[in-house]
């Protein structure tokens, strides 16, 4: 998930904490990695951290849990090592999930945050399934953009801006089977059949086309966006026909 600078940062904490920590981050369209573009890094770290240390974590079936526990003790030892890998390998753990006591038997960890994970990371090129936030930095769009292509897995990604411009450039240049744009996952409604792109794809066509096109009125949508000039007032242009 790519959060741009311009990007309401509360609204992508509070999306990066649902989508990397929810179920555990036991599943496959979990939010691993948060890719923050310039400015938007360290307050979107802060703001991060600061809502994954109030996750409560508890049994699923218990009110008030936020995150249940891990699968397995093979799922809880990978999660350990993974974190313990990642700062020997340059990674600043901010929000550490072993610190935090177990509510009870069972194979709890709280969330973990890891700041200024590099591409060459252990914790970068291989999933850990579970919860486990990486954050990587980019200088700007075209950056981040690099390093989202030339990950080898292709399922979905996402970007968070206010700019229809980037927005643009993100959603026809990344390379990924689902897209979302200030959506964390981007998981088709059951009868839209998805599939990845890369390694991430599975099936005879990636997506089922025939599904949407049978619950689908095509609509041709042509489009131009710039970047707003500071300073200028928007012009709102009536739809034809209004």
């Amino acid at each position: 998930m790519v959060v741009m600078p311009d990007a309401d940062l509360d609204a992508a904490a509070d999306a990066l904490v649902s989508a990397a920590y929810g179920a555990a981050g036991q599943r496959c369209m979990a939010v691993t990695v948060a890719v923050a573009v310039g400015a938007a890094g360290e307050v979107l770290v802060a703001k991060t951290a600061e809502r994954a240390n109030t996750f409560t974590v508890g049994p699923g079936a218990a009110p008030g849990t936020d995150m249940g526990p891990l699968i397995s003790e093979v799922a809880l030892d990978r999660v350990r090592g993974a974190l313990e890998l990642s700062v020997a390998q340059g990674g600043r753990l901010i929000v550490d999930g072993r610190e935090r006591p177990a509510p009870g038997a069972g194979y709890f960890i709280g969330p973990s945050l890891v700041d200024h994970v590099s591409v060459e990371s252990d914790l970068y090129r291989e999933e850990v399934f579970g919860p486990v936030l990486s954050v990587l930095r980019a200088r700007d769009l075209e950056h981040a953009l690099q390093i989202v292509n030339d990950n080898p897995y292709g399922n979905g990604a996402a970007i968070f801006t206010s700019s229809g411009a980037a927005a643009r450039r993100f959603t026809r240049g990344v390379r990924a089977g689902s897209v979302g744009v200030n959506i964390p996952i981007p998981v088709p409604i059951s009868w839209f059949g998805f599939g990845g792109w890369g390694d991430s794809r599975f099936g005879d066509d990636g997506l089922n086309y025939d599904a949407y096109r049978f619950y689908t009125r095509s609509k041709v949508i042509t489009q131009r966006w710039t970047e707003p000039t500071p300073g200028l007032a928007p012009h709102f242009v009536a739809a034809a026909g209004q």
